[in-house]
């Protein structure tokens, strides 16, 4: 069971660094963070900072920080469950926590890239300013559920789907509210839309999965 292994230790410390991060987004953007909180819940952050987005924010920055500790830690619970390895070996966490951050930052340069050469940047970029701040808001909602993970529950498969299913709901609220304020500019740039959500959004995910599953 993962709660009796000594390498919890590193789970620690990843949660620490997890909650120091968080302390310093409050801190340093107390306002943004207080409207970020309730993103789930209302439009005022969007509405508030989809019109000044900047390429790099100081405070999504600090947030896909936490983002990528805490999907490394995830991923490294449940390969443990399926491959049983050493969690005391940093190796691990250094080479997942590379290959998400970098998964991240390719596939989101391509997606300005790509939507500038369809002529539809003026779409994507809102669609990428609210996906990148649901999947942040994914980052705080992992903090607690890894906690669970790690000191509550002997972690499985099944506990992963459940995982899955929260996340997967919290980025179809992101989804609903972009198609809602955008449903018109969609309507006219429909095919090209389409063909950069099926690129871009599907494919990629469907390759990661085969990967994972495969090996």
């Amino acid at each position: 069971m993962l709660r009796e292994l000594v390498s919890n230790e590193i789970f620690t410390i990843l949660l620490v660094i997890s909650l120091l991060l968080i302390a310093s987004a409050r801190i340093a953007y107390p306002k943004r963070f207080n409207d970020f909180a309730f993103i789930l819940v209302n439009y005022k952050y969007s509405n508030a900072y989809i019109k000044n987005q900047k390429f790099i924010s100081g405070f999504e920055s600090i947030l896909f920080a936490n983002l990528v500790v805490q999907l490394t830690v995830l991923f490294v619970i449940f390969y443990n469950v399926k491959e049983s390895i050493n969690l005391t070996t940093l190796e691990i966490y250094y080479t997942i926590g590379f290959g998400i951050t970098l998964f991240l930052l390719i596939k989101t340069l391509v997606q300005r890239l790509i939507s500038s050469v369809l002529n539809i940047d003026f779409i994507v970029s809102d669609y990428l300013f609210l996906k990148i701040n649901f999947k942040n808001f994914v980052g705080l909602l992992l903090i607690p559920i890894n906690f669970i993970l790690i000191f509550s529950l002997d972690p499985h498969l099944n506990h992963l789907y459940i995982i899955g299913s929260i996340l997967f709901f919290v980025h179809i609220i992101g989804l609903s509210y972009f198609f809602k304020t955008h449903l018109f500019a969609i309507k006219n740039n429909l095919f090209y839309f389409i063909l950069y959500l099926c690129t871009l959004e599907i494919s990629p995910y469907v390759v990661l999965y085969k990967l994972i599953t495969t090996t």
